[in-house]
């Protein structure tokens, strides 16, 4: 079970905030778009998706060569409403991530090709 503290640690990188918000508002994005959307090295998004994965915040699926991300649907209630939150409050913030993405030239499908 996710505690507070342990939501809170996981979070506490803005790398690992942003990817989640971001994750969060879209549903599910694959490793290629949150490289593009938070402009960082795909080794580092991966390793911070490794964190976030690890503390039971996401869930992972490969379609072909292509990893997805998405917010752990056996979350409690109250995270859900942490990240809602968070995120509503939070567009400015997310902004150049969130241009960034809309930008970004073929976008996957979850069933097309990515990266």
């Amino acid at each position: 079970m996710l505690s507070p503290a342990a939501l809170f640690k996981c979070l506490s990188d803005e790398t690992r905030a942003r990817a989640t918000l971001l994750i969060a508002r879209e549903g599910e994005l694959c490793v290629c778009e949150l490289v593009c959307a938070l402009d960082e090295s795909q080794p580092k998004v991966s390793r911070h998706l490794a964190q976030l994965r690890g503390c039971g915040l996401l869930l992972d699926r490969r379609q072909g060569q292509w990893v997805y991300y998405r917010l752990n649907p056996q979350l409690p209630d109250w995270v859900r409403s942490v990240l809602e939150t968070t995120l509503l409050a939070n567009t400015e913030w997310l902004a150049h991530d969130s241009a960034r993405l809309s930008a970004m030239g073929e976008r996957p499908l979850n069933t097309i090709a990515c990266c």
